[in-house]
Order: C-alpha cells, then structure tokens, then sequence
C-alpha cells in the first residue's frame, strides 16, 4: 500500500517544484545579465540557463531516440540548441531552452490545478485500522484486514474498508463517496464505505471488501486511468509533431543551401519546434478532466470526453437516474365514509411497520415523513408471501395487500378502484379493517426534481433521449411523457439494451449509456461512452463505463456534454493556431525577417498562449447553455 501511495502522490505531485522554479529564476537572470552584458566575463552568462534548461531537454532527446527512436519536439528543440551554440548564438540558445521549461513548467502547474479535486481521494486513504481480537484490539495496516475481520472504528476516525455496521449507532460523512452535505445516520445492519468518516459515536463492523475492492481503492483506480495521453487527438498531435521534424530539418537545410546563411537555418529549427502543438493537447483534456471532477464526474481516460463529444443520443435507465430509485406514497383514496384518507393512511401505516417488504416500508417511510405522526403498536403481525399482511391495529383487523388478499378474506372490493393510477404505471395497495374494505394506497417511483430540466437541456444541446428500462409500458410511458421523452422502449432485459445500442450506433448514431446495475454493464461497454451512477452503482457497472457519476447528481450530465465539445473546440483552436504561427514563423525565418532570438519569443510566446487557452477550460461553465 505505501508503494502504491508513494506512486499515486509522484503522479499527482506539483510539476513544478521549488528547485524547478529556482533553476529558472537562475536561468532568467543569467539571460538578463547576458543581453545587458554587465559582466565582462571570459563566456557569455547565458551558458548558465543553456546548462541548467538546455541539458535536460537534450538528455531527454537522447534517450528517446537511443530507447525507441522516439521523434518528439525535443529533438527538433535539441538540434536548435546546438545549432545556435555552434554559430556562437549563445543567447538564442539560452532563451529557447528557457521558455520551453517555462512552458514545461505551465503545463505541469496546469495538469496539477486540474487534478486537484481528485487528489484528495489518495489522501483519505486510511493508513491503520482497529482489529478486535478476543477481548482487546491491536492497530494493523489497513492494507492488512482480512474478510470477516471485526474493526472498532472511533469518533473522527476514516473508515478502513467496507463493511456492515455489527454493533453501535453513528452518523457517518459521505461527502467524498457521495456528494452528500450532511452526515448519514447508521446503525445495525447498515454498510459503510471505506474513505468516509466517523462523525460521532464508536462502532463494530464486519469487513466485507478489503484492499483493492474497497470503494475508496476503487476510486483511486478511476483517478490512476484519467491519463489524457489515452485519447486518439493526443495520438494525431505526436504523428503532426514527427512529421513536422522533418518538414523543419529540410526547409532548413534547403534555406541554407541556397542562401548560404546558416544563422536561417538555425532559425527555422527555433521557430518550427512544434511545442505548442504538443503542449496544448493533453493539459486542454487534463483542464476539461479537472472541471469535470468539480461536478462530480471521475473520467477514466481523456478518449471518454473526445467521444462523449460526438454522442447524438444519450439512453437512459429509469430507475435511480430518472426517477429517485425508491418507491413512494403519491395518492390515498377512501372507499368507506367512517374513514376518512388520512386515517386510512394511519391505519397502512401502522400495520405494515414490521414490515421486511419494500412496498410496505415504503408506506411506513412515506408516512413518517409526511405526516410525523408516531405510528401506534401493531399486534398479531403476519407476513402473507405473495399478497401483503395482516395485522391488528387499535383493536381493528387490518389487511393491506393486493385484490387476491382482500378475496381471500371475503372482503368486497369496488370494481376497477385504483384502474387508473395501474394504467401509468403505479403500484396499488388495497386496504380493509375488520372485514370491510375502506380504501387503497398508490405508490410510485417519483422522478427527481431535476430530471425534467435536465433534459430539456440535453435536447437543447442536440442529443436525442432515449429511455431503456425493465419497467412495464405504461410504467416507462408515464415517465417518458413527463419528461418529453419520445423514444421508449420498455420490459428490456440486458441483451435488449445491448442490441439497442448496437442497432442505433451501426445506424450511424453514437449513444451515451446512463446505468447502474448489473444489468447496465453490457450496454455501457457497448456504447460509445458508458456513464456509471458511481454512488449506487455496482461495481460491475462502474468498472464497465467510462465516466463514473460519483455524487449521482444527474443535473451536471448537461455540462459534461458540452464541456466535451468545447474541449473538442479549444483542441481544434490549438491545433490551428499552433500550426499558423509555425508556418508564418518558418516564412519569416526563411526570408531572414527573423533572426534566432526574436524567432524564440514569437514561437514560444505561441506555446505559453496555447496553454492558457487550455487552463481556462478549468473553470468554464456551460449554465447558460441549453437555457433560455
């Protein structure tokens, strides 16, 4: 684990370390001293910055080429620096070799800003953790705990491993897995995540996942994969830099040959170093990965947001995107005058509490925090597999269950009560007390508050919805009608999903996969680009995708998208500035306009504004798009 932390923190770590800045605050002053040539001294001082910046960019060349005959830009940078050095261009020399740490300098402190929001889930690794053994604890690496190991976790202390909550009552901070604001109640039975933290009382827990299959671990590899030197533009922008080498190499040996003026020559190899177009590549897709982070999505590779920004349809699941995930009570009829909606409620209520079912806890749930009333003691409680309970309430027998319950029981039921809300999907229970049937309860998946602006604003953006779910049809239409969701398909079982995807992406349309479950996981490897609901998601979903959602706010899936095509856009403007100011450069050198010192400021200035193109995307925001 200390091997892996120490790697994961080099990775992260500022570019540009005290030294580095040192080095070339040196480098800068030498550079002064030789243009202002204050000292007479027996060399010219800018062999100071030719050592301390030239140096390394030459060893770096010679090992690439000595290793795998790499032909990069510091080649191209390498033979500039020689050559100025051999007509006795010491400054030009020295001033190249400055700049181009400068901009090495610039794209490190630009990765790093953008890796920032991520590089806190490396430091809320827990380090120890407190085994219970017999009747006395010892403290061991947290890397070390074993499956089914029992752990005292105590107040203010970060959670080791995942697990379930054996004995104890806590409240826990979720933020770093979550999102969530606030502190999450636990108790018995409960699970805990790995990274979050202790907030108030001590517990027991049973491990359930350690090591590299704990949440925080699995968050630390999504951080390791975002690597922007994965995605295919980068790949272009290293063949353009090998080819432009040798477009450099022969436009100057061509100018020298035939105006006999070796000083253009040498200016050709400063001015055409392709640095920028180098540079400005990664750190746009690194900059666009860090704003992605602050809205809480992990991109795993830099390729995910390059193909994310040619997506025509994004599919969703219901379940857990669309909709909160969890039923709700969203209607309470009364069938009998004795009792009114609101004691009918009471009555469900009360009898389902012990309930283990979802639809009854639901009830219980609903009712609780609708109404805050406390709920009564049920007695003679009994489970009916299949149709729902009974159970005595204030001295009334109560049933809540389907039509067969109620039958069973010789209750008679209005015909077609509760045919409507069946109709969009929901779900009814029927209630009765004492042999006569005195109303039913609906429930429903219950959208979330910002599905339906989220997307209206994805289609404003161009990309069609598209809803893939288990649910039944009317279920599926309901929803899809309140979010003006044209396209559905409903009762999909994960093969369905798949070959859905496939159909529409041979068509020519790439799709975007929102899911979640272990039925998700085809169709998100399938997709263009997988989006995994990282906070309820399983991890067989989440290692399928590409992005991972890990707060599950999906109100941010707006500004993803059009943060991918704006990071396409400044691409594409780097790209095209970088090669403008190369060929106007090599023109200007070649008819001697520029010498080599002007040459390396106006190639190298390029570079600089390149990368600050690239940094601002860091802090871009897309609210006012796709609004009105």
């Amino acid at each position: 684990m200390k091997k892996l932390m120490a790697k994961l923190e080099h990775l992260l770590e500022l570019g540009g370390t005290k030294k580095d800045i040192v080095l070339l605050c040196i480098s800068g002053v030498a550079l002064i001293l030789s243009l202002m040539k204050v000292f007479p001294l027996p060399f010219d001082i800018a062999w100071v910055a030719i050592i301390l910046c030239g140096v390394p960019i030459i060893l770096e060349a010679i090992i690439g080429l000595v290793t795998s005959f790499d032909i990069k830009a510091d080649v191209l940078v390498s033979l500039a620096l020689v050559a100025s050095v051999c007509i006795g261009e010491d400054f030009a020399a020295g001033e190249v070799a400055f700049i181009m740490q400068i901009g090495a300098l610039l794209e490190d402190l630009t990765v790093a800003k953008a890796r920032a929001g991520i590089e806190k889930l490396v430091h809320l690794t827990p380090q120890t953790a407190r085994v219970i053994d017999g009747d006395s604890e010892k403290i061991i690496p947290a890397e070390k705990v074993k499956v089914g190991e029992v752990l005292r976790v105590l107040p203010g202390e970060t959670i080791p491993v995942d697990g379930i909550i054996t004995s104890g009552q806590t409240s826990i901070n979720q933020a770093v897995m979550t999102g969530e604001s606030l502190p999450v109640d636990k108790t018995e039975g409960d699970s805990v995540s790995s990274g979050t933290v202790n907030q108030f009382g001590a517990f027991e827990m049973e491990a359930t996942k350690v090591g590299e299959d704990s949440s925080i671990q699995r968050m630390i590899r999504l951080v390791q994969s975002a690597d922007a030197g994965k995605a295919k533009i980068v790949g272009i922008a290293d063949r353009w830099a090998t080819w432009i080498v040798v477009i450099a190499l022969t436009a100057a040996a061509i100018t020298w040959l035939i105006s006999g003026e070796i000083i253009r020559a040498v200016t050709i190899l400063v001015v055409f170093c392709p640095c920028a177009l180098v540079l400005a590549t990664p750190t746009a897709i690194m900059a666009a990965i860090g704003n992605a982070t602050k809205h809480g999505f992990l991109v795993r590779e830099g390729d995910a947001l390059e193909r994310l920004a040619k997506v025509k349809m994004i599919a969703f699941d219901k379940t857990g995107k669309l909709t909160v995930g969890t039923p709700k009570v969203v209607a309470v009829k009364s069938t009998d005058k004795n009792f009114d909606k609101d004691e009918v409620y009471a009555l469900a209520a009360c009898a389902e509490q012990l309930s283990e079912h979802p639809l009854g806890k639901a009830i219980v749930n609903s009712y609780k925090q609708n109404k805050g009333s406390s709920l009564v003691p049920t007695e003679q409680f009994e489970m009916i597999p299949g149709h729902g309970i009974s159970a005595v309430v204030n001295g009334k027998t109560i049933l809540a269950g389907n039509p067969e319950l109620l039958a069973k029981h010789n209750v008679v039921m209005s015909e077609n009560d509760g045919n409507t809300y069946l109709e969009q999907g929901c779900t009814v229970t029927y209630i009765s007390a004492d042999g006569k049937y005195i109303g039913y309860i609906v429930l429903s998946d219950t959208l979330r508050e910002e599905s339906a602006d989220m997307i209206d604003r994805l289609i404003k953006l161009g990309v069609s919805p598209v809803l893939l779910t288990g649910d039944n049809k009317n279920a599926a239409q309901n929803i899809a009608n309140k979010l003006h969701i044209t396209e559905v398909h409903s009762e999909c079982l994960p093969e369905d999903k798949l070959n859905h995807i496939e159909n529409c992406q041979n068509s020519g349309k790439p799709v975007c996969m929102i899911g979640d479950g272990i039925n998700d996981a085809p169709a998100l490897k399938k997709a263009m680009v997988g989006i995994a609901m990282g906070g309820v998601g399983s991890d067989i979903a989440v290692d399928a995708a590409d992005i991972a959602l890990v707060d599950d706010e999906v109100k941010e899936l707006p500004h993803l998208l059009a943060l991918s095509k704006r990071m396409m856009t400044t691409i594409k403007i780097n790209l095209s500035f970088s090669m403008g100011l190369n060929f106007l450069a090599i023109i200007l050198a070649i008819t001697g306009i520029l010498n080599p010192v002007v040459g390396a400021l106006v190639h190298n200035a390029g570079s600089v504004l390149v990368i600050i193109n690239s940094a601002l995307l860091l802090k871009w925001s897309s609210k006012k798009i796709g609004k009105n």
